[in-house]
């Protein structure tokens, strides 16, 4: 039986929005990362998040940190999904 846990980074406001993503962990891996909140202010962020959100999620999956890349057209997206990223990694101990 493996130990799940679930950790909710810190939410990241910025220009468009605020980002905030969960962590599942399991065996020390990070096993899913879902978006708590996403920008979604106006249609264009909400398109951008539409796009980046899957694609950020691969990467940190990828990873397993959040070391992961910034994407072009969704910049401060991507910024702010690290942060909240590296904050629940950072409670989870891992």
């Amino acid at each position: 039986f493996r130990r799940v846990l679930f950790r909710s980074g810190v939410a990241v406001p910025f220009r468009y929005g605020t980002v905030q993503v969960e962590i599942t962990v399991s065996g020390g891996a990070i096993v899913a990362v879902a978006p708590l909140q996403m920008p979604s202010r106006d249609r264009h962020s909400a398109r951008i998040s539409q796009i980046a959100g899957p694609m950020l999620e691969k990467m940190a999956l990828d990873a397993q940190s959040a070391r992961i890349d910034v994407i072009s057209g969704a910049t401060y997206t991507s910024l702010a999904y690290r942060k909240s990223l590296q904050s629940a990694i950072d409670q989870a101990g891992i």
